[in-house]
């Protein structure tokens, strides 16, 4: 089904709402002294390509909104190696570990969007409740769109808890100019925060794009994330494109092995328009191999109607993707919101649990 004229109009008024944003650094390998880009494999999100595919969109069916079986009431702690991650839904997770409480791009808003009446909204309430959250001491913020970077939520987290946020070049002046106190740590590719004796934090490269409108396009960097700790590696990626693979064999090389692996699988159609952006299951299968086949933690699926893809459809061909690529029984397990997992140490199986 087609909705050109609803979805030019929302376009539009996104663009009216939105003010620009710029990073003033020195150039590298990856920003040009005014935009951010991808080295080697550049994405073109042009301006008239998203009108083009707002004008010709073909939704696959989603459902609405409708409440959990359950949610998740995770412990104030978790000390030592023990790893518990609990799925608030796309691509929100709390991390718990070496008695840390880290949120990965924290969504608790209705909407992805700069309006609270209009945009992709959510079909079903976050994983866990915002009065359950245990103190969190760590907020990662992979890039600046709507559906990671919620400065709603960012705000009620500041306000609550006082956490460090920390998060790639130039989204630090997005959230300063509404909470100019908070504690922001803006790094580049390659460089690091240490959060604590036993964790830190490495930003490293994903193959994306930012804007919070088109003013602002690629303004702001992007980024994974490796947490280093003494129980292993784990490494979060927001959203991506698989890019060649480069950027997971380079992790791979450089932080490898992985306890766990965290990657996008969701809003991948029409792929004429979102393949640079945006792995599909077989690609994120792909990647995990590059990744050294890690356990493997699929998300970015199942709450915000963000693309063309269905709602069941990302789930369904992730189990065509991992049976051709025979992997093996638990090794890449998705959840559902409410869910968590209690992860074994160093590569061991991961175990569902509600």
């Amino acid at each position: 089904m087609r909705y050109p004229i609803l979805s030019f109009s929302l376009l539009m008024l996104m663009l009216l709402s939105c003010s620009p944003r710029s990073y003033d650094g020195p150039v590298s390998d990856h920003f040009d002294g005014e935009r951010f880009f991808n080295p080697g494999t550049p994405a073109n999100k042009g301006f008239f390509r998203v009108l083009k595919w707002y004008a010709t969109r073909e939704r696959q069916p989603w459902p609405a909104f409708s409440e959990l079986p359950s949610t998740d009431k995770p412990p104030q702690r978790v000390e030592g190696n023990g790893l518990r991650i609990g799925f608030v839904g796309h691509v929100t997770l709390l991390i718990q570990t070496q008695g840390l409480n880290i949120l990965t791009d924290p969504v608790w808003s209705d909407r992805a969007s700069p309006f609270t009446w209009i945009g992709p909204r959510r079909v079903h309430p976050p994983g866990i409740r915002f009065d359950d959250l245990p103190p969190i001491d760590v907020v990662l913020i992979s890039h600046n769109h709507y559906d990671h970077l919620d400065l709603a939520t960012i705000e009620r987290l500041w306000r609550r808890d006082r956490p460090r946020f920390i998060m790639p070049l130039g989204n630090d002046a997005l959230i300063r100019d509404r909470i100019p106190d908070a504690r922001i740590e803006a790094r580049d590719w390659g460089e690091q925060v240490v959060v604590a004796p036993e964790m830190t934090v490495h930003l490293e490269p994903m193959h994306h794009w930012s804007a919070r409108s088109p003013w602002d396009r690629n303004r702001a960097l992007w980024a994974a994330f490796v947490l280093a700790t003494p129980g292993g590696q784990i490494y979060f990626v927001g959203d991506t494109g698989y890019g060649g693979g480069d950027n997971f064999r380079a992790a791979a090389a450089k932080y490898g092995p992985f306890r766990l692996a965290i990657l996008p699988i969701g809003s991948y159609d029409p792929r004429w328009f979102m393949a640079d952006n945006h792995m599909n299951p077989e690609e994120a299968v792909r990647a995990w191999n590059d990744l050294g086949q890690p356990p493997m933690l699929p998300t970015h699926y199942g709450m915000f109607q963000l693309a063309d893809t269905g709602y069941e459809v990302p789930l369904r061909d992730l189990e065509t993707a991992m049976r051709a690529a025979a992997v093996p029984e638990g090794r890449i397990r998705p959840l559902r919101a409410g869910e968590h997992w209690q992860v074994e140490e160093r590569g061991g199986a991961i175990r569902p649990e509600r």
